[in-house]
């Protein structure tokens, strides 16, 4: 199949969430399976600070009264064509925010929309947010083309119909309030990013007034966890990591907890639980949760705090308030930094992630895969990865707690904090959580079924693509 992946991130050249590494991920296991897959996305300024980009274009084109220039490279270390969008408007080092951004990526979709029809046809687009959700409106008149739209935040829904009036063609068949709307109802297939998060956005709690739309729709919509790329992710081989190790080593993990600790000056304590949180600093993920109660678990407990990420400027400030009264005990690195984050995972015990909703979630997976217990809020994907630990039965993979509530966050990593002292049962939760398959191959073939079926063919897998499957996943585990 010809598959044109189409999005405002790609990992790893432009990450901001979890959409980046998606789309840097998937593509490569679904052209190890044989299709042809391909990468569009904007020609940011930091983009040839990257990766060689050939001066000339291989194609250019006019959308929205404006004329631009498609420039072609390799997604790194692959030999997938990553096609890039190139215009004034994205020469800046900026990825979102400013009051162009629903212009420019409308203008974006515009585009790329403009590309398949003229210069490289694919059999299906596969499209990633808002930011390319016109992409299924303009598509609905070629039925040649064929559109997959994935849902990986429905908070964020893009601009309304009158302003895309006012900027971009909009069908006279065309439907919804505004981008996000008009995408789910176009495309041939609506995908989220977990199986439980694709229940959630049809109930009112987490639908962002969206949920009677998807219940409507709910035959078309369908939920298929996000996997991480092992290669990239892998304890045995991360060359930004102090030691490497597997599950078979964890005697050797314990240096890249003191390494971590130096690096961010914290006290050198190989016996006090190491807490790790890596995230956006948003209300999405439980940063009020974490802010009402670690006073009293600092003081209850001799546990350390390491928080990564940048975020709203209320709560930077007031986590770097509360860092000064536990000098020794917490650090807070307001930056987004790949190299850090996989130290913390490296070194940290455990994984705080206690969202308020979650559509997947990736650093959970991460963390795991680097032998850090997640303590998380069953919400959305961190249902469908995260398994309650029951130490008696030696089973699951970390802490769960369920209500949206300060007492519950704090009764959750209270309990982590005592199952740390019990370091041969915490060797085995480490194992299991290691052990846990999240990598893309099972994914890619549920994708894979998801293309068929778009195309009017039989969704099931053929033997060889189950057999390709199979070897993949044997060869990761």
């Amino acid at each position: 199949m010809k598959i044109l992946f189409v999005a405002a991130e790609v990992s790893p050249l432009a990450k901001v969430g979890g959409m980046g590494d998606v789309v840097g991920s998937l593509p490569k296991v679904l052209h190890q399976l044989g299709h042809d897959v391909r990468v569009f996305m904007p020609y940011y300024g930091f983009i040839s600070d990257k990766i060689d980009v050939p001066l000339e274009p291989v194609w250019k084109g006019e959308a929205m009264f404006q004329q631009f220039a498609v420039y072609q490279a390799n997604l790194p270390d692959t030999d997938i064509p990553l096609y890039l969008f190139g215009h004034p408007v994205f020469d800046s080092r900026r990825i979102y925010g400013g009051e162009d951004e629903a212009w420019r990526f409308t203008f974006f979709s515009n585009g790329a929309a403009e590309f398949a029809w003229n210069h490289w046809k694919p059999e299906i687009i596969h499209c990633h947010d808002w930011h390319t959700g016109m992409i299924p409106v303009w598509m609905h008149q070629s039925p040649d083309i064929a559109t997959v739209f994935t849902i990986h935040n429905l908070a964020y829904q893009g601009p309304w119909r009158a302003l895309l009036e006012s900027m971009t063609w909009c069908p006279w068949y065309m439907q919804g309030d505004n981008v996000m709307a008009a995408a789910i109802q176009f495309a041939n297939r609506v995908t989220t990013v977990s199986p439980t998060y694709a229940q959630q956005i049809q109930t009112p709690a987490y639908g962002e007034k969206l949920e009677g739309l998807l219940s409507y729709l709910s035959g078309n919509l369908v939920g298929i966890l996000n996997g991480i790329d092992t290669e990239t992710y892998n304890p045995a081989e991360d060359r930004f990591i102090s030691s490497a190790f597997d599950a078979e080593s964890l005697d050797k993990r314990v240096k890249n907890k003191i390494a971590i600790q130096e690096e961010t000056g914290l006290e050198i304590n190989r016996n006090a639980m190491l807490v790790g949180i890596v995230a956006r600093l948003v209300e999405q993920k439980g940063i009020d949760l974490v802010i009402q109660i670690l006073d009293r678990f600092m003081s209850y407990t001799d546990s350390q705090l390491i928080i990564l990420g940048t975020g709203d400027r209320h709560y930077e400030t007031q986590l770097w308030q509360m860092a000064s009264r536990f000098p020794g005990r917490m650090a807070v690195q307001l930056l987004h930094n790949d190299a850090l984050s996989r130290r913390v995972y490296a070194g940290a015990d455990v994984f705080l992630m206690p969202s308020r909703f979650e559509p997947c979630g990736l650093s959970q997976l991460m963390a795991m895969r680097y032998g850090c217990i997640p303590i998380v809020r069953r919400t959305g994907g961190l249902v469908d990865t995260v398994s309650f630990y029951d130490p008696i039965n030696e089973a699951g993979t970390g802490y769960c707690f369920d209500r949206y509530e300060p007492l519950d966050c704090f009764t959750a990593m209270v309990r982590a904090w005592e199952g740390f002292r019990f370091k041969a049962d915490w060797q085995k939760l480490q194992q299991r959580a290691m052990g846990a398959d999240f990598s893309w191959y099972r994914s890619a073939g549920e994708y894979i079924k998801v293309y068929k079926g778009v195309l009017g063919k039989p969704q099931e897998l053929s033997p060889m693509e189950e057999e390709k499957i199979a070897k993949l996943t044997a060869s990761y585990r």
